[in-house]
């Protein structure tokens, strides 16, 4: 029976336990003095009544704590952080009790203040950018969307939420690759879309971030500027061809215009033939050089050894002296041949320089994480303008044809790659950077 009994039932009949023995023998003490029978009993109902207080106020020293400590956490449970526990004392095991409780509801207070600064912030950036934010649940049902998927689907969320991700014509935004782009329709209109998803967990489910931008007017620029710029090189790679052949055939049309014909118009013919062919030859190795930037192939991959190749080209360069600084002899998934192009443009560029100067060149490479650097350095004169360095058809060399630069990037990158080329800063020169993934077998 006592098991069914309350915890503060149960303190409270300890402390009538405690204190009846020693009311039980002042109980008999009394009753058998020689008082009167009157003044017996007063007595006994005074220590009954003293016995029951002190009981009363044991039981509520006890019980009254623990009922405090109750509302602040029941206050807690519900989100309520103001309330606090009274009567705290640092050298009381209760009070300690207390004072951590208290402690644990001012971190809880800052936490819910920092939770909600951070979620109205993410809240408002969410409104704000120009990209379509949606989260779906398990069964593929919109939770959430911001004004930029609202105006993408051109209805309120209170009418999209709940809807499926094939009644809201984005199941295919959830299939294919993460990241990517795609022409698709939508009630807002036709473009192109940078699409990218990921799955997250709430609650212990799983859901689905969905992520939709306009790239239809960035790619649009993108595609304006680059037509400015291709124009620009043509047109001025026509105009330095096209000009002196105008002018030559009119000067030979002004020739044979005279009658008799001047003595030395064969000469003057041969002689303005053969500056229209040599033009007429540039704008024709021009056009063959544009159309091999225009159709690199894709890389094939197998095995290449870095220290391999980098001795095979290296060799291939005699005008300078070349250091080739030992490394480990990394093995890549790369295609053999587009990576030796991009060595014997960097090595020969290098060679270049460093013959104005009769310096010389170091290779060198490394590895940094998971790719692997190669780097080719050396001794010239080094470059006033590096801003033009990966622009088609722009040289400083004469007779360069400016793009062998803007190859050996494209390569890079179609290898998941990159390449910089810049001045050295300890002394003169320029230091060209190949990055490559590094795949070790």
């Amino acid at each position: 029976m006592s098991d069914r009994l309350s915890y503060s039932r149960k303190i409270f009949l300890l402390i009538l336990a405690t204190g009846t023995p020693g009311l039980l023998a002042a109980f008999w003490f009394i009753w058998y003095t020689d008082w009167t029978v009157s003044t017996r009993l007063l007595v006994l109902c005074l220590l009954t009544g003293a016995a029951a207080g002190l009981a009363s106020a044991a039981y509520e020293s006890v019980v009254h704590p623990l009922r405090t400590l109750s509302s602040v956490v029941a206050a807690l449970r519900e989100g309520d952080f103001s309330i606090e526990a009274r009567g705290a004392r640092p050298d009381d095991p209760l009070g300690q009790v207390m004072e951590e409780l208290n402690g644990l509801s001012e971190n809880l207070r800052e936490q819910r203040l920092n939770a909600i600064e951070t979620s109205t912030l993410l809240r408002k950036v969410m409104e704000e950018i120009n990209v379509a934010v949606f989260t779906f649940n398990d069964h593929q049902q919109l939770r959430l969307t911001n004004r930029a998927g609202e105006r993408l689907l051109a209805q309120p969320m209170e009418r999209l939420q709940g809807l499926k991700a094939d009644e809201l014509g984005l199941s295919e935004c959830l299939k294919g690759e993460s990241i990517r782009v795609q022409e698709m329709t939508f009630p807002s209109g036709t473009g192109r879309w940078g699409i990218r998803y990921s799955q997250f967990r709430q609650g212990g489910l799983p859901h689905s971030l969905l992520l939709v931008a306009d790239l239809s007017l960035a790619l649009r620029e993108e595609e304006r500027l680059a037509w400015q710029r291709l124009l620009r090189v043509l047109g001025h790679e026509l105009n330095n061809s096209l000009a002196p052949i105008k002018s030559l055939s009119g000067s030979l049309a002004t020739i044979f215009s005279k009658d008799p014909l001047p003595n030395d118009w064969k000469e003057d013919t041969q002689r303005g033939l053969q500056i229209i062919a040599s033009r007429t030859a540039a704008l024709s190795r021009f056009t063959e050089a544009y159309s091999r930037l225009a159709r690199l192939p894709l890389p094939r991959m197998h095995p290449v050894s870095i220290g391999e190749a980098i001795h095979r080209i290296v060799e291939l360069e005699t005008r300078v002296p070349i250091t080739v600084e030992p490394g480990p002899d990394f093995i890549i998934q790369a295609d053999g041949d587009q990576l030796e192009q991009i060595l014997i443009n960097l090595i020969r560029n290098a060679a270049d320089a460093a013959l104005e100067t009769h310096g010389q060149v170091r290779v060198r490479w490394l590895r940094h994480s998971n790719r692997i650097e190669i780097q080719v350095e050396d001794e010239g004169i080094g470059l006033s303008n590096t801003s033009n360095l990966f622009v088609p058809f722009f040289t400083t060399k004469p007779g360069g044809s400016g793009i062998g630069l803007v190859i050996s990037r494209q390569i890079a990158e179609a290898h998941q790659g990159n390449l910089t080329l810049e001045n050295r800063k300890e002394c003169s020169g320029c230091v060209a950077r190949l990055y490559l993934p590094l795949n070790q077998f």
